[in-house]
């Protein structure tokens, strides 16, 4: 009676085996039917629907290659490959691990790696903390901005390091009222455009030139580098006081005022702010106006290099009534606030 039982299961699976796969094989040639009749000039009659059904009948039904016609069976296999790395590359995106790094801090990090090229992942990494940005190093390092070249310092930070240790200075002529010729040296500190002295004569001489530059630098006060034009004012005495003093010459080239650009900045600024509206009179009365206007120039005039601020930094008021106090004889004004 089992034995008997049995074989009628065993009957019914394989009749039930036969006809899911007479189905399956029906399926599949009136896909492939429908997939002919498509009209699709220019264009493959396959969509993406047709693709996974054939790569779901290879999985379900080992007969499938008897009933395909359209395409070839390795084209099933290789979309099935397909689909299979788009699988897991869909789940290799639901990582778990450590958050991402806010965009915020990539971008400080990128920051500071181009402002200070010395700098490696340790240091960025403490100013970080300094900062209450909790990354580790190996963070930092990752977002770095690498360089193709060693590190170096820009030619920017090179100059402001050097500026304060740089000078110039040079002679201008003023006609007077009776037709002559006076004689201005300027000296010009580079780090804050100040004039650190100024005189007049009518007669220039090297010896006159080498008791001005003693004049305006006392003490502790000596440069290390002094720019200078090749004019014949400077002479063997001027030379042997500077390398006394422990100053380096630095010549500017001949007819080339824009190695010396600040000095010749400041002459020009000089004759549009204040020369070019006065009459000199004598060497005194250039003297006298030239020392009102490098009062207002040192202490009142903004300038666009020094973020809008003097050479001799003013401080900022933002309570009280605001005055013009006028300087150079009424031809500029300082702005202040005054309690009322």
């Amino acid at each position: 009676m089992r034995e008997l039982i049995l074989s009628v299961l065993y009957s019914l699976s394989c009749s039930l085996r036969t006809r899911i796969r007479l189905h399956l094989e029906i399926i599949a040639l009136r896909h492939q039917l429908g997939v002919l009749q498509r009209k699709v000039p220019g264009r493959s009659r396959l969509k993406m629907t047709d693709r996974w059904l054939w790569v779901a009948l290879s999985r379900f039904w080992s007969d499938w290659r008897s009933s395909l016609v359209i395409v070839k069976p390795g084209t099933v296999v290789a979309w099935h490959r397909k689909g299979f790395r788009l699988y897991w590359t869909w789940k290799s995106r639901q990582r778990i691990g450590r958050p991402k790094i806010n965009t915020e801090v990539r971008e400080i990090i990128q920051k500071m790696s181009r402002a200070n090229p010395l700098w490696g992942a340790p240091r960025i990494h403490g100013e970080l903390l300094k900062l209450g940005l909790d990354v580790s190093q190996t963070t930092v390092a990752k977002y770095m901005v690498r360089s193709p070249r060693p590190p170096s310092q820009s030619w920017r930070t090179f100059l402001d390091n050097h500026i304060s240790q740089l000078v110039s200075v040079d002679f201008f002529t003023v006609p007077t009222v009776w037709f002559e010729v006076l004689f201005v040296f300027v000296v010009l500190a580079h780090d804050r455009r100040r004039v650190l002295h100024f005189n007049v004569t009518d007669h220039p001489t090297a010896a006159w030139t080498a008791q001005q530059i003693l004049e305006a630098f006392p003490f502790e006060t000596v440069p290390k580098y002094l720019l200078r034009d090749r004019d014949a004012i400077y002479g063997h005495v001027l030379q042997q006081q500077i390398e006394a003093m422990g100053i380096v010459e630095v010549l500017g080239a001949p007819r080339s005022p824009w190695q010396r650009a600040y000095v010749e900045r400041i002459i020009g600024s000089i004759r549009r702010d204040c020369l070019d509206h006065m009459i000199t009179l004598d060497e005194s009365s250039l003297r006298r106006i030239l020392r009102r206007y490098f009062d207002y120039y040192n202490e009142s005039r903004t300038h666009l290099s020094l973020d809008k601020d003097a050479p001799v930094p003013r401080p900022a008021h933002a309570v009280g009534r605001i005055v013009a106090i006028p300087q150079v004889g009424g031809l500029h004004h300082r702005y202040e606030r005054r309690a009322a």
